[in-house]
């Protein structure tokens, strides 16, 4: 009887998060994680997993073919390509990941102000933001960058400029649905000072939709860089890029054609592993804020 009586173990919660996981897609979205955190490793020890310095030139094997001492041949200066495309990772992630950083640190107490206390100061923010919106973003991007020079800071800051306006309307959307809830009235009922109620009350819940954004731009942020320097307005040779490789390769497409896989695989694989990792993301905040 006393067996009977005694409370269940809460073991749902854990079945639950297990499950959310193994659900459809769950394992593209591991691979995809494991696969950012080896490039990222791989991007950290460069100077220790790349096996040949990736500035040194060998003039006698000009775009030389894959052999066993360079895996993925030799580029046009008969630089080593795996060890270019391992230091090139460096740039690509740095590159996104502080855009996206800069961004969402300028756009996210923007959104917040604008979804929370609405009124004249929200009019004038979404007016500014719909002007950006207005252009193109890589036009944008080749504006900024042309204007301040290029290299790997003036990306970040182009970039940057790109993505605020989106992080700003996605905070302001999920501010106004939060703002109504019951227990954000209830703070404000008993005199909490707004930048209390918005730190502690809604910002909180508005993680989730931001989180997955996030890494859904960390992709074309990857792409951006990758374009921007291959038309010579990112990062500059003798710098190791995706970009530059790739534009270092287009010059030789007709005598070593196979020097693009390299970079252009790098590009294709990363973008798609933010995207599937964004997508999973998505689906199992989703599946949790459900279940609250």
């Amino acid at each position: 009887m006393t067996a009977l009586l005694a409370p269940a173990r809460p073991e749902a919660p854990k079945i639950v998060r297990w499950r959310r996981w193994r659900a459809p897609g769950g394992t593209a979205v591991l691979v995809a994680a494991g696969y950012l955190v080896l490039l990222s490793l791989a991007a950290v020890g460069a100077p220790l997993v790349a096996p040949h310095d990736p500035y040194v030139q060998d003039l006698a094997h000009l775009n030389a073919p894959p052999s066993a001492a360079h895996w993925l041949g030799q580029d046009d200066l008969g630089r080593d390509i795996l060890s270019r495309v391992i230091f090139g990772a460096r740039v690509s992630l740095a590159s996104s990941l502080l855009a996206v950083g800069l961004a969402m640190l300028v756009a996210v107490p923007v959104g917040l102000i604008s979804g929370f206390f609405g009124g004249i100061v929200d009019a004038i923010l979404m007016r500014i933001v719909d002007g950006i919106q207005s252009i193109p973003p890589l036009v944008l991007a080749l504006v900024i960058t042309g204007l301040l020079g290029p290299s790997l800071r003036n990306i970040v800051i182009a970039l940057a400029v790109i993505f605020s306006p989106t992080f700003i309307r996605l905070t302001r959307g999920q501010t106004l649905a939060v703002r109504e809830e019951t227990y954000v009235e209830a703070s404000k009922s008993i005199g909490s000072a707004p930048l209390w109620v918005i730190r502690r009350r809604v910002l909180r819940n508005v993680g989730s939709p931001l989180i997955v954004q996030a890494s859904t731009s960390l992709g074309f942020g990857l792409l951006a860089e990758a374009g921007l320097s291959f038309l010579g307005l990112g990062i500059q040779p003798p710098q190791a890029s995706w970009g530059v490789m790739l534009n270092r390769a287009y010059a030789a497409l007709f005598t070593a054609g196979w020097e693009v896989l390299p970079p252009g695989l790098a590009i294709v694989l990363t973008v798609l592993a933010f995207n599937v990792l964004g997508d999973g993301l998505r689906d199992r905040l989703a599946r949790r804020d459900g279940l609250r």
